[in-house]
C-alpha cells in the first residue's frame, strides 16, 4: 500500500531511513527481511521468556495494524 501510494504520488513515506529503501526500489526484500529477523529474535525470546514474547508480538500486531489501517485511511481520502 505504502509503495503503491508514494508511487502514485498520493503520499510520502515519513521513515526517513525506509525512503532511502524505497528510492533505491528495494522496500519488499528490505521488509520481508525485517519480518524475519524479527521473527527468529522473538523466537529466542520466547524459548526464555515466553509471556514477554507474546506480549512483545501482541504490541507489534496491534501497532502494524494501526499502520495498515492509516495507510487504507489515506488511500480512500485520496478519493479511490
Amino acid at each position: 500500500m505504502t509503495q503503491f501510494l508514494i508511487e502514485g504520488g498520493l503520499g510520502q513515506e515519513g521513515n526517513l531511513f525506509l525512503q532511502n529503501v524505497l528510492d533505491n526500489g528495494n522496500l519488499m526484500g528490505f521488509k520481508m527481511v525485517g519480518a524475519l529477523v524479527s521473527a527468529f529474535i522473538l523466537w529466542d525470546i520466547y524459548r526464555r521468556h515466553p509471556n514477554l514474547a507474546f506480549a512483545s508480538t501482541l504490541l507489534f500486531v496491534v501497532a502494524y495494524t494501526g499502520i495498515v489501517y492509516w495507510n487504507i485511511f489515506s488511500f480512500v481520502m485520496a478519493g479511490f
